[in-house]
């Protein structure tokens, strides 16, 4: 039996740091988790600990990517957005 794989995504929304997991091909709402803080950027630990009462886990041997992305793709004067991403598979210890 094959786990599931999923892209776990973490960025700032609101002036506050939240990590979501990305659920295709469903119209159910994403599982997210919010830190409620714009600073200091959630560490390792927090983000794998939100990830847990989520119900996931980091797939083994997985490191965390940072990507730049804009507000406004057309402006190159737009302010950084930065976005975190790490495969994450379901954990059947998850809180509940």
């Amino acid at each position: 039996m094959t786990t599931q794989t999923f892209t776990a995504q973490m960025s700032v929304s609101r002036g506050r740091w939240r990590v979501y997991v990305v659920l295709l091909n469903t119209t159910d709402a994403w599982p997210e988790f919010s830190f409620d803080r714009a600073l200091p950027v959630p560490t390792f630990m927090e983000r794998t600990e939100a990830l847990s009462v989520l119900g996931f886990e980091p797939v083994p041997g997985a490191e965390w990517r940072w990507t730049e992305d804009s507000d406004d793709p057309d402006n190159p004067a737009s302010p950084v957005v930065l976005i975190a991403a790490v495969q994450v598979r379901s954990w059947t210890g998850a809180l509940s």
